[in-house]
């Protein structure tokens, strides 16, 4: 939809096409929409012709004392009845279908969204802003929609202007000729004005994502503003977005407001022109009173469609300044590349193998440089390393959350790439240091819809150091978490966390750091836990307690973008001065706590 230069026409082209492209999608609400409208449009129309007869055939006779009305009244109020009745009907079908077309696009729209985004690489998240992602899901797509409201009524009251022009060229051309000349500058203006929105519809539709953005950093981070007394500077901070937001809004609803006053005054001054060239048309013999009267009423009823019409072009800009952004995602094209196979059936650790892998986060300094190690499986490996050295890294290429530049990683001599989606994580189980948990009860966040049985949960949580705790809480594994597991400590919600990968029985188990928040004694033990018990699973650790790393079978010691050592603690400690070193400060580091502690 994206086009060069930008025109009033080109912003009507290339609403038309958004407006198809939301139409394709639930074409049959939409037909039902403009069916109603259309229903109304007749019946107004009609109501016109009996309103002239009315006049001709009852007010005027009456008025005139020619007449008696006692057998005029039934038909007169038969006919008005029946009338709003179908205006009735119209308008109830009208609204049904535009507000199921316009909710249901809304819904399609938030659902290929998530879609979308969800198929695109970690390092494309990287680039965004959350709170602007969340602007695009809620504000642009209600904006982007914005048309989808007004847009039935419009297309159907095209048969109102259509019938209403033919009736009243029909009574007299020349009338019918000025008020189709007043409709097309009427139009003009609209069409004007939209066009000197547009941009200002984008630019408040960037503040809005601007607003949101730093809403969510002010409450994700509200325990770092809090803790520094920076309250002030973030409520400043957010206070300046609002206020270019407030603005922007100003500005575009300062324009608007002054074309409306425009719009709404220039159909009623052609009206009264027209009228008062029927009246002379009257003085000479050309139109009876009952057709001035139908004209008139015409004339008043067309104001409001006329109108209309102007509100579906000025919500077009504003549609097409949402969708510009909506645009903006979908056109995103950095996709995970999946293969066909499948996760396989057995049930046992697998072995891993990483071939002369080499990896950089987007064109800065490489991380890895032609890194290789092969783990056999059912070991539990401690990986080491000072700091960014690339540990964390490696546990996200070993899980497939980042792809290598170069190099292969192969889990029981299968290419990581070579499965289909969802397949991998069937077999490669991921706990992060930072661990997230959904407002959901304890039990759902830990199952997260794995239909897995209350037994196998409750397993997977003893074996994680969990189950303790959760029994303490107020409804056991069936407490509502906060959002992120606020109302849990930092320990627990790791466990938990730790907890939701063991019942899945990867075949790889990466925790990277995943135990950082609790007690040494308690990862020790569940370090050791994890070693005893029948799991089906290689264990890769990110280490940095010296307990942690004693307990592991091997050590992968990476340092210099590559794997420097591999192999037993002691050995390391004997063959790897650096690997030495760094123990040596993990202990010294840990004896420094415990005498803090005590």
């Amino acid at each position: 939809m994206r086009s060069g230069e930008l025109t009033p026409w080109s912003v009507l082209r290339d609403g038309a096409r958004l407006i198809a492209r939301f139409v394709r999608r639930h074409p049959i609400a939409f037909v039902i929409a403009v069916s109603g409208a259309a229903l109304y449009a007749s019946a107004i129309i009609a109501a016109s012709r009996v309103i002239g007869w009315v006049t001709d055939t009852v007010v005027v006779p009456v008025l005139d004392g020619n007449e008696s009305y006692s057998g005029l009244l039934l038909p007169a109020a038969v006919a008005i009845l029946a009338v709003a009745i179908l205006k009735a009907v119209g308008i109830v079908v009208r609204r049904t279908g535009a507000g199921y077309l316009q909710l249901r696009t809304r819904q399609d729209l938030r659902n290929d969204l998530l879609d979308h985004q969800l198929s695109l690489k970690m390092s494309w998240f990287d680039k965004q802003s959350i709170g602007d992602l969340l602007a695009v899901a809620d504000a642009d797509v209600d904006q982007g929609t914005g048309v989808l409201g007004p847009l039935p009524y419009a297309s159907g009251v095209i048969l109102l202007l259509i019938g209403s022009f033919v009736m009243i060229t029909l009574i007299d051309p020349w009338i019918g000729l000025g008020a189709f000349i007043g409709l097309i500058i009427v139009i003009a203006i609209d069409i004007r004005g939209s066009w000197i929105t547009y941009k200002m519809w984008e630019e408040v539709q960037e503040a809005r994502g601007r607003v949101a953005s730093v809403a969510h950093e002010s409450f994700d981070g509200a325990l770092t503003v809090k803790s520094l007394g920076r309250e002030e500077y973030v409520s400043k901070r957010f206070g300046r977005e609002s206020d270019q937001l407030r603005d922007r809004l100003i500005d575009v609803n300062s324009t608007w407001t002054t074309y409306q006053t425009v719009i709404r005054a220039l159909p009623q001054a052609i009206s009264i022109v027209l009228i008062v060239v029927g009246a002379l048309r009257i003085d000479a013999g050309l139109l009876t009173p009952g057709d001035l009267v139908t004209v008139a009423y015409l004339l008043a009823l067309l104001a409001f469609p006329v109108q209309l019409i102007g509100f579906v072009l000025w919500d077009l800009a504003g549609s097409q300044a949402g969708w510009r952004r909506i645009e903006a995602i979908f056109e995103a094209e950095d996709f995970i590349s999946y293969g066909d196979r499948e996760a396989t059936p057995e049930v046992g650790p697998a072995p891993v193998l990483t071939d002369r892998v080499h990896f950089t986060y987007d064109g800065s300094e490489p991380v890895f440089e032609g890194l290789s190690f092969d783990l056999r499986a059912g070991v539990t490996v401690a990986v080491v390393g000072p700091t960014a050295s690339g540990k964390s890294t490696l546990s996200l290429l070993l899980a497939r959350l980042w792809d290598p530049a170069t190099g292969d990683i192969r889990i029981d001599g299968r290419s990581l790439r070579s499965f289909a989606a969802s397949e991998l994580p069937r077999e490669v189980g991921y706990v992060a240091q930072d661990a997230f948990l959904f407002d959901d009860t304890v039990a759902g966040n830990i199952a997260l819809g794995g239909g897995f049985s209350q037994h196998e949960i409750v397993q997977a949580a003893s074996l994680a150091g969990a189950h303790e705790f959760i029994m303490e809480l107020p409804a056991k594994y069936e407490t509502v978490l906060g959002e992120r597991g606020t109302t849990l400590s930092g320990g627990q919600r790791q466990r938990i966390a730790l907890a939701r990968a063991l019942i899945r029985k990867p075949r790889l188990l990466i925790l990277d750091d995943a135990t950082s928040a609790v007690d040494p004694s308690v990862e020790a033990a569940i370090l050791r836990s994890l070693k005893s018990a029948a799991l089906p699973s290689t264990i890769v650790v990110v280490a940095y307690r010296p307990a942690s790393i004693r307990l592991a079978d091997e050590v992968v010691y990476v340092d210099e973008k590559r794997v420097v050592a591999h192999g037993t603690h002691h050995e390391l400690l004997a063959s790897t001065p650096g690997y030495a070193r760094l123990v040596q400060a993990y202990e010294e580091d840990a004896r420094r706590m415990e005498q803090e502690a005590s």
